[in-house]
């Protein structure tokens, strides 16, 4: 059996999943809970300064759901904890000494003065509390108030505060970076140089989900009126990996500490974020969806797929895909795959041809010696992977590569010699 025990910035928990900071994380009931179903860690839901934030007693949530009516996209416009921080502190010193050997971490949002975090933080670290996260990323309430995203786009203000945090904090400090930037290193490179321990990400990206098709306003609303809010759950979990592998494999940033947000529904997806450099991750909208007991699922499909994998620990896992990821213009411009159809799993829908016959390549054909039959024409796939991506029946439509021999697209001879785009002929700049 594999060991799930995980240690991230020498924060130890007996696997590698914990709650991040959200409404799940508001209070010691919530993750007494949770780790009564065997959440290995927790961040605390955001604290502020007091008097607390006032949240909006109306719809604070929105979802997309797909056509089985499975939440896919999910938005929020609730703000940081609207609870007396006394509270929160007593509960978080109760919870820590409950459970101590699950990890606890505390989000924490304060304005930009060094002042307040000298004296907020040792009130926090006073609770016992395994670290901080600073919540850098929060886009929507707070960031008007010149804090959550407000600071996490200005790599100089990730900076100043990560080293005030430092300054006086005694336990490790996690930066929380939003998504809501062009390019993510700037801000994973600020938090670095301002001597954080490691970053989490992603925060919630900015949003606005419809409108009431009835009264033609923004939805959902409180009184007739509404606000952007932050987008997460399975539909953003693509642009976090990108993120994630981002900061794993640029230089600059190379080695920083990660904790992997965004998306997260199944060991799979957890997967996903250890290969590509994460050394633990966090959920959220999965438990607000479908509670606390799916840490079963997702604790047992970790370890089941380490030991198929012959990997011993977690750590076996982390990083192992970052070394597959390059800029599009090293990829190998001489290897080819093509599309082909199983007709045992084929149920003759005509999804592929229709797709490749409007908007690709016309290389399915529809009828073969007129019978209704969809075969690809080598000649004309570009193995783009169109098809294999509407078929509605797994494993039907796969791509094979074609490592010798001639391209039938193009008449050229297939080569094992690796050539990128700054080689290849049809490029402009290419000398050749």
């Amino acid at each position: 059996m594999a060991d799930l025990n995980s240690t991230f910035l020498g924060i130890t928990s007996p696997n590698p999943f914990w709650l991040a900071s959200a409404p799940p994380t508001d209070k010691a009931y919530n993750v007494n809970r949770a780790f009564e179903a065997g959440w290995g860690g927790a961040v605390w839901k955001t604290l502020g300064e007091d008097p607390p934030i006032v949240n909006v007693s109306g719809p604070r949530y929105g979802a997309i759901h797909s056509n089985e009516r499975r939440v896919i996209g999910f938005n929020n416009i609730e703000l940081i904890t609207d609870r007396p921080l006394q509270v929160n502190l007593d509960e978080i010193r109760q919870v820590k000494r409950d459970w101590p050997d699950r990890a606890l971490v505390v989000s924490l949002m304060l304005p930009m003065n060094e002042q307040t975090w000298a004296q907020y933080l040792p009130m926090i670290e006073d609770t016992g509390c395994d670290g901080v996260e600073l919540n850098f990323g929060c886009p929507h309430g707070m960031s008007e108030r010149g804090m959550g995203s407000a600071v996490g786009q200005v790599p100089e203000y990730i900076q100043m505060a990560t080293e005030w945090a430092k300054k006086h904090a005694r336990t490790p400090v996690i930066i929380k970076l939003t998504p809501n930037v062009t390019n993510i290193v700037p801000p994973a490179r600020a938090a670095r140089a301002g001597g954080a321990d490691g970053v989490s990400l992603i925060n919630t990206i900015n949003s606005i989900m419809r409108v009431d098709y009835d009264t033609l306003t923004m939805w959902p609303a409180t009184d007739g009126q509404g606000t952007h809010g932050g987008y997460c759950g399975p539909a953003v979990k693509p642009i976090a990996l990108n993120m994630v592998a981002e900061i794993a494999r640029n230089p600059e940033t190379a080695g920083l500490p990660v904790s992997g947000i965004g998306g997260i529904t199944d060991w799979r997806d957890a997967v996903d974020f250890l290969a590509l450099g994460a050394s633990n991750v966090q959920v959220c909208t999965a438990a607000m969806v479908y509670g606390f007991k799916i840490i079963d699922d997702l604790v047992q499909g970790l370890s089941d797929f380490l030991d198929d994998k012959g990997m011993a620990s977690v750590s076996d896992l982390v990083g192992k895909a970052v070394p597959s990821v390059t800029d599009w213009q090293y990829l190998n411009l001489n290897y080819v795959e093509k599309a082909h159809i199983d007709q045992d799993l084929c149920i003759s829908c005509g999804r592929c041809h229709v797709v490749c016959e409007d908007t690709s390549h016309q290389a399915i054909s529809h009828t073969v010696n007129g019978v209704r039959r969809f075969e690809v024409n080598d000649a004309e796939c570009v193995g783009c992977n169109l098809c294999t991506s509407v078929c509605p029946v797994d494993g039907c439509i796969t791509m094979r590569p074609m490592t010798s021999g001639v391209d039938p697209r193009t008449g050229q001879k297939i080569t094992s010699e690796k050539r990128n785009w700054t080689e290849h002929p049809n490029n402009p700049m290419c000398n050749s």
